[in-house]
C-alpha cells in the first residue's frame, strides 16, 4: 500500500486544539529541542495521571502499586511522588530492568504532514518520549533508524550521556526513499540475544505480503513487540476539496488526481491495508496502536503502558 503522495500546492494546517488539558501536537512542535520536547511529554502525563481521563489508572500498571502500610520504604519511588504527591512501590518481578529498542521509519514517506507536523517528526518525537520516560525508570533503551537501509544503531544502554546520543540520532531528517523493514528487523534478531522490548514506529506503507512476512520474522525472535502504526489525518481520509496535482515522494512520480470520485476506492484500500496490518500483529502477538499526528503525545505514552499492562495479564492468565 502505497502512502498518499505530497501535494504539490500547500495544504491547509489543522484547527487550533480544543481546551482540553492535553498538549496539542502543534503547540508541542513549538519547542526545537527535541529532548525538551520529550520532558514536557512525559511531566505533561503524571500530571494528567491524577486529572480524567487518567485519574485512578496508574495503579494498575504493572510497573507500581500504591504504597502500603508494612512494604518496605527502600523500594518507595521519590521522583514519581516528587511528580504525584502519592506514595508508589516499584514493583521488582523475576527480569531485571527493562532493555527496549526503538526502530523508528525515517523514509521519505515521513516526511509527509498535513498539519502542523510531518510524521517524522512526530515519529522522532514519540521515540523520544519514550526513551526518556524509560531512562527515568532506570532502563536501557536503544535505538535503530532506517528507510530502505540502516541508517542508525545504538545499542540499549543506561548510563550518562547515552540518552543524549539517542537524541542527537533522532533529530536526524528523512532521507531516503523506500521503507524496507526486512534490514533492521533482520539486524536487531541478529544482534539483540537478550530478551527485550521491541518497538517499531512507522507508517508501514509497503504491500501487506511482505510486511506480514517481516513481521512473522520479528515475533518469531522471542522479544515483546510492539508496534506504533503513525498516519497523518489527510491520509486516513483524502481530505482535500479540489482536483490537485500530487507527487509521489519516494518516487518522485507526479499524478492529477480528483479527491471526490477518488476518495471511496482509497479509503477502502486503505482500511483493507490497515485491518490487514492489524489481524497479523493479532496473530503474531504483536502490540498494535494505531496513532494519528493529531493525537496528543501524553495519549501516545498512555497507549504504550497501557498495552504493556494488558500484555503482562493476558501472559498471566495463560499461566495461569
Amino acid at each position: 500500500m502505497r502512502g498518499l503522495a505530497e501535494p504539490i500546492q500547500s495544504t491547509r494546517a489543522a484547527s487550533a486544539a480544543s481546551g482540553r488539558p492535553l498538549i496539542d501536537p502543534a503547540t508541542l512542535m513549538s519547542i526545537k529541542n527535541l529532548e525538551l520536547r520529550a520532558r514536557v511529554v512525559v511531566e505533561g502525563f503524571w500530571h494528567g495521571l491524577h486529572r480524567s481521563p487518567y485519574h485512578g489508572f496508574s495503579v494498575e500498571f504493572s510497573e507500581y502499586r500504591q504504597y502500603s502500610p508494612g512494604d518496605d520504604p527502600r523500594y518507595l519511588d521519590w521522583k514519581l511522588y516528587a511528580r504525584s504527591d502519592r506514595y508508589y512501590i516499584k514493583k521488582f518481578e523475576d527480569e531485571t530492568n527493562l532493555r527496549c529498542h526503538l526502530m523508528v521509519d525515517q523514509s521519505r514517506s515521513m516526511s509527509y504532514g498535513s498539519l502542523a507536523c510531518t510524521k517524522a517528526q512526530y515519529a522522532n518525537t514519540l521515540a523520544a518520549t519514550l526513551a526518556y520516560f524509560l531512562s527515568l525508570q532506570g532502563d536501557a533503551v536503544g535505538l535503530l533508524t532506517f528507510d530502505e537501509r540502516i541508517r542508525d544503531y545504538l545499542p540499549a544502554r543506561h548510563r550518562p550521556g547515552h540518552l543524549r546520543h539517542l537524541m542527537i540520532r533522532l533529530e536526524q531528517p528523512p532521507a531516503g526513499n523506500a521503507t524496507d523493514l526486512a534490514a533492521p528487523l533482520h539486524r536487531i534478531v541478529r544482534t539483540v540475544k537478550k530478551r527485550s522490548l521491541l518497538v517499531l514506529i512507522s507508517d508501514l506503507l509497503g504491500p501487506i505480503g511482505t510486511l506480514e512476512k517481516d513481521l512473522t520474522a520479528l515475533a518469531a525472535c522471542g522479544h515483546e513487540v510492539m508496534l506504533f502504526h503513525l498516519l497523518d489525518p489527510a491520509e486516513l481520509t483524502l481530505s482535500f476539496d479540489k482536483a490537485v496535482m500530487f507527487r509521489d515522494v519516494e518516487t518522485g512520480r507526479q499524478v492529477f488526481i480528483d479527491p471526490v470520485t477518488a476518495r471511496k476506492g482509497y479509503v477502502q484500500r486503505l482500511e483493507a491495508h490497515n485491518l490487514n496490518v492489524q489481524i497479523a500483529c493479532r496473530r503474531l502477538g504483536i502490540g498494535y496502536r494505531r496513532l494519528t499526528t493529531d493525537r496528543p503525545l501524553e495519549l501516545a505514552l498512555f497507549d504504550f503502558l497501557r498495552e504493556r499492562m494488558q500484555r503482562g495479564k493476558r501472559i498471566r492468565r495463560r499461566a495461569g
